[in-house]
């Protein structure tokens, strides 16, 4: 019973074993078969003859097949020893381990391997793509579709305009056509045409041909013998009042700048290489030509002083701390515009509205000097009237004499008429006749600019008691001033002076003047009167001119002397009587002859001033109050007798 029992004990163990051994071949087959898997049947066979495993792969004996999987996982050819039954379990625990490590790095490196690929396909697509844009660029030049259509466009904006403006169109274009300026144009054409022409500074209101003049007599001047200037010299045009000094030095169009490498503007090749660029300004532009500057009474002065340097030395130097003369990359003109600075050899011709005395002196000492008259109501209507002849059209009669009512500039009278000439165009749009221009329509124009009178007609043939015209002058325009005087009862020595606080007290010094004067013609003290001084209007009176027609007017008041309406006065008077002389003559006399004045008195000093062409009014030299008193007065002299 034992031995069957003992047999039947072996019997199971045997069958346990056979078990274990077929479940280790199993996993041994497997594990080949990863292995397989992971490095392919082809790459296993390699390996395992490389690792002198290839018998032991073959073998039929589980501990030979073991050892080669040892030697392919630890890829180490020297494992020789065979494993016993007892440590075969744990060898393939550990083989198992190796192997799911293997699988999982090899997974990770397929990926990364897969990404990479994927990463260099669409570098490689990028760059197949840059090439070839270059290459198109290459072929195509700069153009582009946009940049293309754009071209298009412009060219489409070239192809269709507008017409021209009517300021365009009726710019005077020949010496001829410049009216009420034959002095002031004569002076200008004779400095521009000597042989050494000279700079010029042009005095005159605005809108009476001061910038067309000089464009004209350029032009001009070009084809006379003895000409200094060329046909093709330049006539650079700029307002003042847009130039602008930069301290930085960065950018300055009348002069010229330097864009250095490290400023917007600079050219690409040079700020690759830090090479600064000088930038010529209008000054070399109007080299051997004119630089007209308008408004140059506006300029900035440390700009005005600049310029001042170049009419000096004729060329422009530029600076600039970022210029190496040894550099070898500079180009030549860079080096000679450094080294020797850039032409800048031209006339000045410099308008403005100002008074001289505003001007600065260093400039007024470098330039010749020509006054332009403003104009007057005849001038306006020459001007209107040629205007129509260029327009075609038609003027009913009293046009002309309506515009030069309500301005004294050439400019304003063309834009008035033009836009009359608009109105007359627009109403007779459905007709078939060409359009005239009406009173009407000017009217309407000067009712929708809201414009008023420039200059009431103020002269007279009646003769007025206590009342007198004086002159005054603001800028380059004269006006008529309206002076009343009243006298009123004897206060014996308590009398009173009334005066406009406006007028300043230049005029009240006039005043007290007259009182000392009036006291030694006359004998009456006029601190036993009342009396009162208006100004008609309140305007300010900024020098003595006032006095002559002040006095005048008290001494008309005291002795009930009637006073020609049909005269104006300017002067200053002393206390003994006599006429001084006054500024500002000419202006004076252009005002009295708008305000209808037929007659202007002015201090003998002052008769150098009048202009030798003076027509339609007439002005008398008086030094003193007395004669003055013989051209004021309905009666005369006569009026003298106290």
């Amino acid at each position: 019973m034992k031995q069957f029992i003992d047999k039947m004990v072996r019997s199971k163990k045997s069958v346990a074993n056979d078990i274990q051994e077929d479940q280790i071949k199993y996993q041994v087959d497997a594990l080949y078969s990863l292995l397989s898997d992971l490095f392919g049947a082809d790459k296993l066979i390699l390996k395992a003859s490389k690792l002198e495993a290839l018998p032991l792969m073959r073998s039929n004996l589980l501990e030979q097949r073991i050892l080669g999987l040892q030697k392919l996982v630890s890829e180490d050819p020297t494992i020789v020893q065979l494993p016993t039954i007892a440590e075969i379990p744990q060898i393939i625990d550990e083989l198992e381990e190796q192997l799911a490590e293997m699988i999982a790095r090899r997974s990770l490196e397929d990926k990364l391997e897969k990404r990479i690929a994927e990463k260099m396909q669409e570098r490689h697509e990028d760059y197949v793509k840059e090439i070839k844009m270059q290459v198109l660029k290459e072929s195509a030049g700069p153009e582009n579709a946009q940049t293309l259509k754009r071209l298009a466009l412009l060219e489409k904006m070239e192809q269709t305009k507008l017409a021209r403006p009517a300021m365009e169109v009726l710019r005077p274009a020949a010496l001829t056509e410049i009216v009420g300026q034959d002095q002031a144009v004569n002076s200008l054409l004779a400095k521009m045409a000597a042989p050494y022409p000279q700079h010029i500074l042009i005095y005159g209101p605005p809108g009476v041909g001061k910038t067309t003049a000089a464009r004209i007599v350029l032009n001009t001047t070009k084809s006379m013998k003895n000409s200094t200037f060329g046909q093709d010299a330049p006539f650079i045009e700029v307002d003042g009042t847009t130039l602008r000094w930069d301290p930085r030095d960065v950018t300055n169009p009348l002069i010229g700048s330097v864009h250095d490498p490290i400023y917007q503007g600079a050219r690409r090749d040079l700020a690759d290489t830090g090479i600064p660029e000088p930038k010529l300004g209008l000054v070399s532009d109007a080299h051997c030509g004119v630089l007209f500057i308008d408004e140059i009474g506006e300029m900035d002065p440390i700009l005005l002083n600049k310029l001042l340097k170049v009419l000096e030395d004729k060329r422009v130097f530029f600076e600039s701390s970022y210029y190496d003369p040894s550099d070898p990359n500079v180009p030549q003109y860079i080096k000679k515009l450094f080294a020797e600075g850039a032409p800048a050899d031209f006339v000045l011709i410099g308008a403005t509205t100002r008074e001289p005395y505003d001007l600065n002196p260093a400039l007024r000492s470098r330039c010749a000097e020509i006054f332009f008259e403003p104009l007057t109501p005849p001038d306006i209507q020459t001007i209107v009237n040629n205007a129509a002849t260029k327009l075609n059209v038609q003027l009913e009669a009293g046009v002309p004499l309506i515009i030069s009512e309500y301005t004294i500039e050439g400019r304003k009278a063309i834009n008035i008429l033009s836009d009359a000439y608009g109105l007359a165009v627009y109403q007779n749009r459905e007709a078939k006749t060409p359009a005239i221009i009406r009173e009407e329509h000017v009217y309407e124009v000067l009712r929708v600019a809201r414009l008023s009178p420039y200059v009431t007609h103020k002269a007279s043939s009646t003769a007025e008691v206590g009342k007198i015209f004086g002159l005054g002058v603001s800028g380059f325009l004269g006006s008529v001033m309206e002076i009343e005087a009243e006298v009123f009862v004897d206060r014996k020595g308590k009398g009173t002076v009334r005066f406009n606080d406006t007028a300043g007290s230049m005029a009240k010094d006039s005043v007290f003047n007259a009182t000392a004067v009036l006291r030694r013609l006359i004998g009456k003290d006029l601190q036993d009167f009342d009396f009162h001084i208006n100004i008609v209007g309140g305007g300010r009176i900024d020098g003595p001119s006032a006095g002559l027609a002040i006095c005048l007017a008290i001494y008309s008041s005291l002795q009930k002397a009637p006073v020609r309406q049909d005269v104006a006065v300017t002067g200053e008077i002393s206390i003994s009587g006599k006429v001084k002389p006054v500024g500002g003559i000419v202006e004076k006399i252009y005002g009295a002859k708008q305000a209808g004045v037929s007659t202007v008195l002015i201090p003998a000093e002052n008769v150098k001033d009048v202009p030798p062409s003076l027509q339609g009014i007439t002005v008398v030299a008086v030094n003193s109050i007395e004669e003055a008193m013989q051209y004021v007065f309905a009666d005369g002299a006569s009026t003298l007798v106290g």
